[in-house]
């Protein structure tokens, strides 16, 4: 098992804070985080190395004025890439997000400036996306005669219905602002994403880690059930993770009145 402080990276820089969450920061701003080979390859290897270190959330988060511009389109010009070639990128494009999606660390998204193309299958592989006031979303595939790769059609279709995302690609539609939550590309928006994201990073680190596990795996993993199986392995679920020791005390709590109630801020 690879340790944190062993990954070696060149486009991503990794933080890990002594509250035991992570800060995954993309670091191409010169060419607006545009994903190339070798950072995909880098959130493969932080996203496998994460859950398997103690880490109860991660920040994603970007340097710059963009969160990711998408696809490194100068690379992929200058590689010439044949079908085949094409091909295993997009397959390594699909590993890294479904280590993000299914590895069971809640991951928060902040997103500013482009989240386009590439960009916003990568952010639609987190499990919270809060956005700042600059951020606009799009789907510029069409424009470029080029096809979504890297989940797509899986992620981004599943938050905003296929006849929206279709229309993002064909026409170039962009989504920005409140109308950007309306339609589910982002569940925040607010004047600070990144203090907004880490207060929310704060609070998932506090549950027990395996509540965390099952929320941010065993919902995907049943999405892609049908209702019969879900209903069978969501049971399973509830049964491990509702009678795990780390629960005990906060029951305990519950049933003698000491615990705090759920009620409305503000």
């Amino acid at each position: 098992m690879r340790d944190i402080a062993d990954l070696q990276l060149r486009n991503i820089q990794l933080d890990l804070d002594e509250e035991g969450i992570a800060t995954v920061v993309l670091d191409r701003p010169e060419k607006r985080n545009a994903l190339d080979l070798t950072t995909i390859d880098e959130l493969v290897e932080i996203f496998s190395t994460l859950p398997r270190a103690g880490v109860r959330a991660a920040i994603l988060k970007a340097n710059g004025d963009h969160f990711s511009a998408g696809l490194d389109l100068v690379e992929h010009h200058r590689e010439n890439r044949s079908a085949s070639d094409f091909m295993h990128v997009c397959l390594r494009w699909h590993e890294a997000f479904n280590k993000m999606e299914y590895g069971g660390v809640p991951i928060i998204a902040v997103l500013k400036g482009a989240v386009v193309g590439g960009g916003l299958e990568l952010a639609s592989a987190a499990h919270i996306r809060v956005a700042g006031p600059d951020t606009y979303f799009g789907l510029p595939e069409g424009q470029r005669g080029l096809f979504t790769g890297g989940g797509a059609t899986i992620r981004v279709a599943d938050l905003i219905g296929k006849a929206r995302m279709i229309d993002m690609m064909l026409s170039g539609r962009l989504y920005r602002g409140q109308e950007a939550v309306d339609v589910g590309l982002c569940q925040y928006l607010v004047e600070d994403a990144e203090a907004k994201a880490r207060e929310i990073a704060r609070n998932a680190a506090q549950n027990p880690p395996l509540s965390n596990f099952a929320i941010c795996s065993a919902i995907s993993h049943m999405q892609n059930m049908s209702a019969l199986d879900a209903a069978y392995a969501e049971a399973v679920v509830a049964g491990v993770v509702n009678t795990q020791e780390a629960a005990k005390a906060r029951l305990e709590a519950f049933a003698s009145g000491t615990a705090n109630k759920i009620v409305p801020q503000g």
